[in-house]
């Protein structure tokens, strides 16, 4: 018989794609370096398709050789979770890590929690707490979640600050959201304009992600058509995924006459492709209604971008605390205005030298190291 896993990480992992998945590998990984045994409970079934607003769930990327990812998990379909507990409850992990970032998954997690074992240890992985685009039923579902967990853990302090608000007895850590492994090496500025066609394009500013209502595309486009940066040659490239409706955006651009200065590249970006945009662009922009945590912060870090970003606490406390770009208050002026001060070249150049000394605090190893320690203290 094999020995109990000591984790078993539930959420999203291969097949699916995007930056939960991508962090759900990261974490098992940094485990298994600290010779922890790990498998990864994926789903069958996450969103229903007339749900889902991209255009597709699926990565195109091969799976992880070295890790073990079991697909089982189906989270609207209630007749299959009593053969998930059963599962768990046969492995007899020591820790059960529910990855969770949407109460849309809190009927399916809080449903299996209730059915483990008293032995196995529930603990919570948050991104979100607080959806950015917030339902009725949100609170509800969120506290019948909640009342399952043995323990709370967050990758920002700021959705710390949310779960203890809500008035859970059980203790919460607040940590970092980890710059990933793997990613590609950086090259230059120059190299990467030469593989996307930029060769002599001024400062760029990128947008980076899936674009969604609270990411405040539509404010850094309104930027571009207020001084100083509608008489400057500054460009915009927008990079991502639309989950609405892109006319929204194109026909703003339309309207602002702005088609000489913002191109939109509506495209969901793999590991190379995402080096060189990082790598051709100058500075990167996060103007957010809200935020939690970002992980295009991280990736920023990793190609050494400065950012402008709001000025809400999910975005601005890692930028403040080390001196990695500047905080805006977002309206279209102050955009326009601090934008132009970042793509100064003597302030891009000392917000780089800046991540690269920051950017050795933000190891996967740390955070598993750091994480494991609140696990053994507080719960």
């Amino acid at each position: 018989m094999e020995p109990p896993w000591e984790y078993l990480l539930l959420g999203p992992a291969h097949p699916f794609r995007g930056g939960i998945a991508n962090t759900q590998h990261q974490l098992a990984n940094a485990l298994i370096a600290q010779q922890k045994s790990v498998q990864l409970l994926t789903f069958t079934q996450l969103y229903p398709h007339f749900l889902f607003p991209g255009k597709s769930q699926w990565s195109s990327e091969s799976a992880p050789k070295n890790l073990d990812i079991v697909r089982l998990l189906h989270t609207y379909n209630p007749l299959t979770w009593k053969k998930a507990i059963a599962y768990i409850n046969q492995k007899k992990p020591k820790k059960v890590i529910f990855r969770y970032y949407t109460p849309f998954l809190a009927p399916l997690y809080g449903f299996i929690a209730q059915g483990l074992h008293p032995d196995i240890k529930k603990i919570a992985l948050v991104d979100n707490w607080i959806p950015h685009e917030r339902k009725p039923w949100d609170s509800l579902l969120n506290r019948y979640f909640g009342k399952q967990m043995d323990g709370f853990t967050t990758l920002s302090p700021y959705v710390a600050a949310q779960i203890e608000a809500a008035g859970y007895k059980n203790k919460v850590w607040a940590g970092f959201h980890p710059i990933a492994e793997g990613l590609p090496v950086p090259i230059s500025k120059a190299a990467a304009r030469e593989i996307l066609g930029w060769k002599h394009e001024p400062h760029t500013v990128l947008f980076f992600g899936l674009i969604r209502p609270y990411k405040g595309l539509d404010l850094l486009i309104r930027a571009f058509a207020e001084a100083p940066l509608k008489n400057s040659p500054i460009q915009l490239r927008i990079v991502g995924e639309c989950y609405e409706n892109p006319k929204k955006y194109t026909d703003l651009v339309d309207a602002l006459e702005l088609n000489n200065k913002i191109h939109f590249h509506f495209t969901y970006a793999e590991k190379e492709a995402i080096r060189d945009y990082f790598c051709a662009s100058d500075v990167v922009a996060q103007t957010y209604r809200t935020a939690t945590q970002s992980g295009v912060t991280p990736l920023a870090y990793h190609f050494e971008r400065p950012l402008l970003v709001s000025d809400t606490p999910g975005l601005r406390d890692p930028i403040l605390q080390d001196q990695s770009g500047i905080v805006v208050e977002n309206t279209p002026q102050q955009i326009a205005q601090k934008l132009q001060t970042l793509l100064a070249t003597e302030t891009v150049s000392l917000y780089k030298e800046n991540i690269s000394r920051a950017k050795s605090n933000y190891h996967w190893k740390d955070f598993v190291q750091q994480w494991e320690a609140a696990l053994e203290s507080q719960f």
